[in-house]
């Protein structure tokens, strides 16, 4: 079954795993750990203990949707949560 990206959308990030597989910030690229909270702009991910806050807008990132492993360009991201929910 082939996610479409406005399906992906209306789904909750906080509690789910990412990984930055491409960024503005080279350091940045391959952390991954759990979204503990988003704002309009950002994701704040919770490292093993270590809490990074990244740019939706400079990053693509690798997550987990329905037993598929799927990329998102964070640019897709950038509204708040219950915006982009009601949004698609």
């Amino acid at each position: 079954m082939k996610h479409k990206l406005s399906d992906v959308l209306k789904h909750e990030f906080v509690g789910r795993e990412i990984e930055i597989i491409s960024c503005t910030n080279p350091s940045l690229v391959g952390k991954k750990g759990v979204v503990v909270d988003e704002t309009k702009n950002t994701f704040t991910i919770d490292e093993k203990g270590t809490f990074k806050k990244v740019l939706k807008s400079h990053i693509i990132f690798r997550t987990k949707f329905q037993g598929k492993v799927l990329e998102i360009d964070g640019k897709e991201l950038v509204f708040r949560p219950e915006d982009r929910i009601k949004r698609r």
